[in-house]
């Protein structure tokens, strides 16, 4: 694991012992794709059972939208899930931990605007 990586981890152990960490179902739906054993599968969601999902509501998918204008015209293009993610750390204020390139990505144009933590 990379120092970055590290840190990461001591983090979120911080948040999930503080009760700082939520969800949303597009996140819940993208960790559980693509896992082939049942078993591993159903461990996980219990897992991510213990963190509650913030519900998602028009506001949420219309600052999405704005903010794909955002990175589209900084040259950046995002993938619907990982905008959304961005638009719920905007307008809900929560702070984003991720190893994704594409996400990392969106969250540098919109910190450069001022608009994400």
């Amino acid at each position: 694991m990379s120092a970055e990586e590290q840190r990461m981890v001591t983090y979120l152990r911080e948040a999930i012992q503080d009760g700082r960490v939520a969800t949303i179902g597009p996140i819940r739906q993208e960790i559980l794709s693509g896992i082939k054993h049942l078993v591993q599968f159903n461990k996980l969601r219990t897992v991510l059972g213990s963190f509650p999902d913030l519900p998602l509501a028009r506001n949420h998918y219309e600052e999405a939208a704005r903010l794909f204008n955002i990175c589209q015209s900084k040259g950046v293009a995002s993938g619907s899930t990982d905008i959304l993610i961005c638009a719920v750390a905007v307008l809900e204020q929560f702070e984003l931990l991720t190893s994704d390139q594409g996400l990392g990505r969106c969250i540098e144009v919109l910190r450069s605007e001022g608009l994400i933590i």
